[in-house]
């Protein structure tokens, strides 16, 4: 995208644990320009992220007026700027109205937007909040069940606007661990896909979940005895693990409104599992839900200013 060199109005920021994304934003919502950092959470001390902030933005800093940032994802853990502490679910997406204030340079006014929590079980999230919030300014009415594809998959259950609850699955890392980690590294591709060999996956581990530990080594078995190709292998060991997860995540998706958030990868990925037993998603574009989270944040900053 052309950069637009005009001021901006204020700073929309999802910064997560190994990358940060900047837009630079209008007063209508308009994106002046995006910039991509790897400047994530996991590389920085508390200490480090104010600076961080003002080399990106240094020719948007002025003396007239402090410049409005507003940021999601992992800048707001234990381990970021400063804590926005957690809200409980049931409850809508968090605001600007609590979002954490920290201590920063009179330049920058910088919001930090919490994350949600859940008693029982026990579940935390940050940023996905913010895609929540961004899919319910464009569709305030859905009731139904976000599925939230990542390296700690979220299902969400949507109702009368609010988060009633979610249940987080660790099935991306488990994957990457087994892929890369276990003996199943030599048997695996790091790319291509067998749509075949993973619908299949998926119903066997729905169908003989107390047979997971086994499915899995049969991978690298089936790899020295009958010549399991690579792409298979990865496509059954993606298939076997979502399988795990959508039994799993069954009272989230079953007999529900379900959309995914993401249009390729893993996300299709789960979509395509989930159509293979009978549900029926759709998907959106994630950076589109976080974008429209930032600026229903921005615009209750508008509103309360009127």
């Amino acid at each position: 995208m052309t950069a637009d060199q005009s001021r901006p109005d204020w700073i929309a920021v999802d910064w997560g644990t190994s990358h940060l994304r900047l837009w630079r934003m209008s007063a209508a919502g308009d994106i002046l320009q995006r910039i991509d950092s790897d400047k994530g959470m996991g590389r920085l001390s508390q200490q480090e992220f104010e600076p961080v902030l003002l080399d990106l933005l240094a020719p948007d800093l002025g003396a007239d007026r402090p410049l409005t940032v507003i940021c999601c994802g992992m800048v707001g853990s234990r381990q970021g700027w400063a804590e926005a502490r957690y809200r409980a679910v049931p409850c809508k997406p968090p605001g600007l109205a609590e979002a954490t204030v920290p201590d920063a340079d009179p330049r920058l006014r910088v919001f930090l937007l919490p994350g949600l929590s859940q008693a029982s079980p026990a579940d935390v999230m940050r940023g996905e909040e913010t895609q929540i919030a961004g899919f319910l300014f464009s569709e305030p009415k859905f009731d139904g069940v976000l599925c939230l594809p990542g390296t700690h998959c979220k299902w969400v259950h949507i109702s009368a606007g609010e988060v009633v609850s979610f249940r987080t699955f660790m099935t991306g890392e488990m994957f990457e661990l087994l892929s890369t980690q276990s003996v199943l590294r030599h048997s695996v591709s790091s790319s291509g896909f067998d749509a075949e060999a993973f619908s299949e996956a998926v119903d066997r581990t729905l169908s003989h979940p107390q047979a997971l530990a086994g499915d899995l080594f049969a991978l690298r078995a089936e790899t020295l005895l009958a010549g399991l190709g690579a792409e298979a292998a990865r496509a059954r060991l993606s298939g076997l693990l979502i399988g795990a997860e959508l039994g799993g995540a069954r009272p989230y998706w079953l007999g529900r409104d379900v959309v995914v958030l993401g249009e390729s990868g893993v996300a299709a990925a789960y979509a395509r599992a989930l159509e293979s037993q009978g549900a029926a998603p759709r998907t959106v574009d994630p950076e589109t839900m976080t974008l429209g989270g930032l600026r229903a944040a921005y615009a209750q900053m508008e509103t309360s200013a009127t």
